[in-house]
């Protein structure tokens, strides 16, 4: 797990073999099983999770007992719920496992103090997190501009290989449409 981390910071920046052993003690390895829900709406969000195995996924359900499905997690991402990490206050959003998950998981104080105590981290992880913005406004623009035929193919370029390993009901709720919108499109999925 920890060779997969250390590739992934080093996209960004370069570490030393002290300054990883350094970042890795402040993770904790986790793995969950699928189906688990790792982050119940409501409950407060303890960790950012790094994906090594698996994927995971954030949604949440409307009042009318519909799914919507916000972010996707494969290997080499992040996911939590944002805001109740970052401002420790409770989830508005339900993170769970859509096949057996290896993570490594860092806390909030353990994030910071790590930031503040190394600054190639603060770095890597200011870039992590403008990435993610600019992949939030793509997405939301996408919604606003887009068919539901040109989410689907922009879905396909962003997560390769997904569509084989989520059901078809899921790939409509993140791109917003319904199941037989989606087998209209001619999704092989």
């Amino acid at each position: 797990m920890s060779d997969k981390l250390r590739s992934h910071i080093e996209q960004i920046v370069s570490l030393t073999d002290e300054e990883f052993t350094f970042v890795l003690s402040h993770f904790q390895p986790k793995k969950f099983r699928k189906h688990q829900i790792v982050i119940h709406e409501g409950d407060l969000a303890p960790y950012d999770f790094y994906v090594v195995k698996g994927l995971m996924k954030v949604s949440r359900v409307d009042l009318d007992g519909k799914e919507h499905i916000i972010q996707f997690g494969m290997e080499d991402w992040w996911i939590s719920d944002a805001e109740a990490f970052n401002s420790r206050t409770p989830a508005t959003m339900m993170v769970d496992c859509l096949e057996d998950t290896d993570v490594l998981a860092i806390s909030l104080d353990s994030k910071e103090k790590l930031c503040a105590q190394l600054q190639k981290i603060e770095h890597f992880f200011r870039k992590k997190t403008t990435a993610g913005y600019i992949a939030l406004q793509k997405r939301i623009l996408c919604f606003i501009s887009s068919s539901a035929n040109e989410r689907y193919h922009n879905l396909l370029s962003i997560y390769p290989g997904l569509v084989q390993r989520v059901p078809k009901a899921m790939v409509a709720s993140y791109l917003g449409v319904t199941r037989e919108t989606l087998s209209r499109l001619g999704a092989d999925v």
